[in-house]
């Protein structure tokens, strides 16, 4: 029998009690499910073949089945009513186990519609979409292993980031959110129970939309590029004790934190009424990323509200541990450390922050035209500032959502927190009726931190004690989703590669500083053990061998830069990115690669106005460029990204580039790659070999060379908005 889902009335949200129903797979306490036969007797047992639809409950024959992903119909399909499906022992491959991930097509298993439908205990790998569920309510998916599914290839580097890995999850009507991938997605299956699950090195974990009153618990949807748990449209369901750690990308520790909308929770567009505790959502780009949705922002109605947020982790996120904005919600007794912001809920109202632990944030609370909150017994500890409270001058004009409501900031309490170290423990700016009571302060340079326009500040003396008490209980079956006690945690672990976070269960290296650094600075990550150098080219290391955790620095070769060195670890189990395994005590052997051919690109760069568009007056554009260049530079490589100055010393808009180069490539060619954001053409040998001359988001290119010397020619202009231009090389990919 399913537990119990419990809730409790706290700053709005109103209790329930809800008892699940009792489908037809036995309750063994402890979690595991067990298998349970159909109303016509016990289930057959089968073997899959490709297309294979499912209409009675079977147990599939344990074994690895290899059926090939398919755009246009799912590997295998479920339909119909009260049937349980085991495949306990079955591997499902719909691609290549340890190919590029971003190759990956299909739909692995499809619930199609029906009722009370079970599957249990498969393994799915290899798909876009391992699970994908339609109109499928009292679903239960149960013990499922769904790694090592679709994601895509990151082109952001070391010391600068790319526009490409940019996600954008605001619209899902439509089930955009599909071309994401997902491990799970499910689309108006009410009342589905989601327990016990795994999705690992993949792009996003668990996706839903258009769905009411789930059961999420004991799963594990981390070291994912994207989002853990992503729901739209999703209300009154319960989630807890899920592990949802660093679902991340877009950071380089030291060198950019902008997280690109990757986020261990995502909340979209009315989702309402929801109850999360006792999860684990760290490392993430933001830890729970909250957003009203665009028909709140149109019309000032709505917003994704009375959800309640207690004993979870959100801490080491990138950009922001808690972003709740445009809603009514309630945090209580959450930890969220080591971020840029705590929490930033701008424009958040009616809603609560009680009993949280925040230490060593940026800001702790951070909360622009914010309206009637109370911030009351929370731990503030080491962070710069406290609780940033702010009205803006100024707001868009065209903008449905102040038109519709008050905005001003007003009506917060600030009262009985703790605030030990930092410099400024309050900072408010445009703020009506503040309420700052009883609170303790200690170690801080600036206690209260107040700028223009501050009305009816209320320093009175203590209320009466706020305590706070726990609301929900940890489930009986519950796990513990914490990070251990002793595990290296921080935003100093997250290391993020070409296809996400990387999760130290394999050796690997990686650059102490820029890539470029002259000498080279590498450092060896991974499980414990020690490692030796096996071979090298292009390059020589000062250590040969050594430990887990070791420096080494590498005096790289003059001229092209071709370095491979090639490693070999002894220790623990080792599982890689793609899930390939190497038993403990056997060698494994792990690769660095830095290639970067020698060239010097000689460049001019002009100024344009709108009478030379490159677009709207080509032979206006092909004259300026025979002009004085407003700027001559000669460099060893592009990459320029901005939203403001794209190039020191010229404007921020309306510029054109031409540049030239010679390169030499060695034995097996490689590919000439750009991203671009906005208009580029390319010339090798005197060939037009690319012509994106258009206004595009940021846009990649891969145009193939031979070995040997060619002649390139570039010529680039940018319009308005952001920008980017990244040109380098890249060898064929090889596995």
């Amino acid at each position: 029998m399913r537990f119990m889902r419990r809730r409790s009335a706290v700053a709005g949200v109103a209790g329930v009690l809800w008892v699940a129903w009792v489908v037809l797979v036995a309750w063994v306490p402890g979690g595991a499910p067990s298998g349970r036969l159909a109303a016509k007797g016990q289930p057959q047992d089968i073997a899959l073949t490709p297309g294979l639809v499912i209409t009675t409950s079977v147990r599939v024959k344990p074994g690895t089945y290899r059926l090939p992903g398919s755009e246009t119909a799912a590997a295998v399909t479920i339909r119909g009513s009260n049937i349980t499906v085991d495949m306990t022992g079955v591997v499902i491959e719909g691609g290549e186990p340890f190919a590029d991930p971003d190759g990956y097509v299909g739909t692995g298993v499809h619930i199609d519609g029906g009722d009370h439908v079970t599957l249990k205990g498969a393994t799915i790998r290899g798909f876009k979409v391992a699970i994908l569920a339609r109109k499928s309510p009292f679903l239960r998916l149960t013990g499922n292993d769904l790694s090592y599914n679709w994601r895509q290839r990151l082109w952001s580097g070391i010391e600068k980031e790319s526009l490409v890995d940019w996600m954008s999850y605001h619209n899902n009507e439509k089930d955009e959110w599909l071309r994401f991938g997902a491990a799970i997605y499910l689309s108006e299956c009410d009342d589905a129970e989601i327990d016990h699950n795994r999705a690992i090195q993949g792009q996003n974990g668990l996706m839903i939309t258009r769905s009411a009153r789930l059961n999420i618990w004991n799963n594990t949807f981390a070291w994912l590029s994207s989002v853990g748990l992503g729901m739209y449209r999703t209300s009154n369901s319960l989630v807890a004790h899920n592990k949802l750690d660093y679902a991340v990308r877009g950071y380089s520790h030291g060198f950019y934190f902008r997280g690109q909308d990757s986020t261990g929770i995502l909340m979209y567009e009315q989702s309402s009424g929801n109850t999360f505790h006792h999860n684990s959502a760290t490392h993430g780009g933001d830890g729970l990323f909250l957003w009203a949705g665009q028909s709140t922002m149109d019309t000032g109605q709505g917003g994704a509200n009375d959800n309640h947020f207690e004993q979870n982790d959100f801490s080491h996120a990138v950009a922001n541990g808690i972003e709740a904005t445009f809603s009514r919600n309630s945090f209580l007794s959450n930890r969220i450390d080591d971020c840029w912001h705590g929490v930033w809920a701008g424009y958040s109202f009616d809603s609560i922050f009680a009993g949280n632990s925040f230490t060593g944030n940026d800001e702790a609370i951070a909360i622009e035209h914010g309206q009637n909150l109370s911030i009351v017994a929370n731990s503030f500890k080491d962070n710069k500032i406290g609780v940033r409270l702010w009205t803006n001058t100024t707001q868009d004009p065209n903008w449905g959502y102040p038109k519709a409501r008050d905005t001003r900031s007003r009506d917060i309490s600030i009262r009985e927190n703790g605030f030990d170290g930092g410099d400024v423990a309050i900072d408010a700016l445009r703020t009506e009726n503040l309420r700052v009571r009883g609170n303790r302060f200690a170690g801080y340079a600036t206690v209260l931190k107040l700028g223009p326009d501050m009305t009816s500040l209320d320093m009175g003396d203590r209320e009466g004690r706020y305590i706070v008490s726990p609301q929900h209980a940890p489930l009986p079956d519950g796990m513990n989703a914490m990070i251990p006690e002793g595990t290296p945690r921080g935003r100093s672990t997250i290391i993020v590669d070409e296809w996400g976070p990387y999760d130290y269960k394999s050796p690997k290296i990686w650059p102490v500083g820029k890539a470029t650094d002259r000498p080279l600075k590498l450092r060896v990550l991974g499980p414990a053990g020690t490692w030796k150098l096996v071979s090298s080219r292009g390059g020589r290391s000062n250590l040969h061998a050594g430990t887990i955790g070791q420096e080494i620095v590498v005096t790289v070769d003059r001229g092209n830069t071709d370095l491979r060195l090639e490693f070999e670890y002894l220790g623990g189990d080792v599982v890689d990115p793609r899930g390939r395994r190497t038993p403990a005590g056997q060698p494994h052997r792990f690769i660095y690669e830095l290639f970067e051919p020698s060239i010097t690109w000689n460049t001019r760069w002009w100024t344009w106005e709108d009478s030379a568009d490159p677009l709207e007056a080509p032979s206006a554009f092909a004259a300026r460029l025979t002009e004085t260049p407003t700027l001559t530079r000669t460099v060893p490589r592009f990459d320029l990204i901005s939203g403001r100055t794209m190039v020191e010393r010229l404007p921020n808009d309306r510029i054109a580039m031409r540049a030239e180069g010679t390169v030499t490539l060695p034995a097996g060619g490689a590919d000439l790659v750009t991203i671009t954001d906005d208009g580029i053409r390319v010339w090798v040998d005197g060939r037009l070999v690319l012509e994106r001359w258009d206004i595009h988001g940021s846009t990649i290119d891969r145009i193939p060379l031979s070995a040997g010397r060619h002649r390139l020619r570039l010529e680039y202009f940018e319009a308005t908005g952001w920008a980017e231009l990244k040109i380098f090389f890249k060898r064929p990919t090889h596995d």
